[in-house]
């Protein structure tokens, strides 16, 4: 050993994969849809509180709680006593609110 460092690239012969998906960025259309109920919004802190169903994805059962919103704009469109339709995940370590809309 002569303490030179050598790096080697492998080339695998696949083309490089597209950088996985943030954390922060989850795709909606690979989210399931839960129905809820609005109890009340915060749009200044960007918080809406919802009684909701089982949400599969984050393992989590029916119960009302506090969820931040991935972009406080989605909440301008509800209010409390609204039936809506929403998903959520974990964005940046934090249970959100990815899209919302009122249930018809």
């Amino acid at each position: 050993m002569n303490g030179q460092l050598s790096v080697v690239r492998i080339d695998t012969g696949r083309a490089p994969s597209a950088p996985s998906q943030s954390s922060a960025q989850p795709a909606a259309a690979n989210l399931p849809t839960v129905s809820g109920t609005v109890e009340k919004v915060d749009t200044g802190a960007g918080k809406i509180t919802l009684d909701h169903g089982a949400i599969p994805n984050l393992n989590m059962d029916a119960m009302t709680m506090v969820f931040r919103a991935q972009d406080p704009a989605i909440l301008k469109g509800v209010k409390a006593g609204d039936k809506v339709q929403f998903q959520a995940d974990r964005v940046n370590g934090q249970i959100s609110v990815i899209s919302i809309r009122k249930a018809r």
